[in-house]
């Protein structure tokens, strides 16, 4: 269950086209889609993920959860969840490309705060722990009020994937800000450990 969602989220924090240019450059923190290195840009996600208060890591969310309730755009979203996706940079980037104008302005917004948050912030409070709880308490929740959500989840049907993760999403949704960014923290964090393996296996 956790590594769908995180692939979702991944995806937004490392869409490097989605970056917007407001934020290349904010107290120290620089990125430059152009000539960016991806251990670079893992190594310092890392340290951001950390920084960013709740606020601008629940804008996150917020953005990759009012685009999947657009079905075009859902429809994109949810090509990460096949079992024969690419999940590297380039494919997150191809999936950005193909969103709509009006999401990708919306994870631009969305970017934008979170990295000039993060570059101005001290280290939040984080137990991942709490959080793996908190999402495993959104899966039941889920579950609960949806049926077929697992089989779902679990199958292999495409269609019934996408509609459990927007669930799941809903689920999260109805929780307190901290603890919908304390979940977006461990899944993104888990998402840049999973680049951060495909990127030393290329050195």
């Amino acid at each position: 269950m956790a590594r769908n969602a995180l692939t979702l989220a991944t995806a937004l924090l490392l869409g490097a086209n989605v970056a917007p240019a407001s934020a290349q450059d904010a107290g120290g923190w620089s990125f430059d889609s152009s000539t960016f290195d991806p251990g670079a840009l893992i190594a310092d996600g890392r340290e951001l993920l950390m920084r960013a208060p709740d606020a601008s890591v629940d804008g996150l969310f917020q953005a990759v959860h009012e685009s999947a309730r657009t079905p075009q755009d859902a429809s994109t979203l949810c090509a990460l969840f096949d079992p024969d996706a690419q999940r590297s940079l380039d494919g997150y980037n191809r999936i950005a490309s193909q969103l709509s104008e009006q999401s990708r302005m919306r994870f631009a917004d969305a970017a934008t705060n979170f990295f000039l948050a993060a570059a101005q912030s001290p280290r939040q409070p984080y137990d991942a722990n709490v959080a793996t709880q908190a999402l495993k308490a959104a899966g039941v929740r889920a579950a609960l009020l949806n049926d077929g959500f697992l089989a779902g989840l679990n199958g292999g049907d495409h269609d019934a994937r996408c509609r459990s993760v927007g669930w799941l999403m809903d689920a999260m949704a109805t929780r307190p800000v901290g603890e919908r960014a304390s979940v977006m923290r461990l899944l993104l964090s888990q998402g840049i450990d999973y680049l951060s393996l495909g990127a030393g296996a290329k050195r």
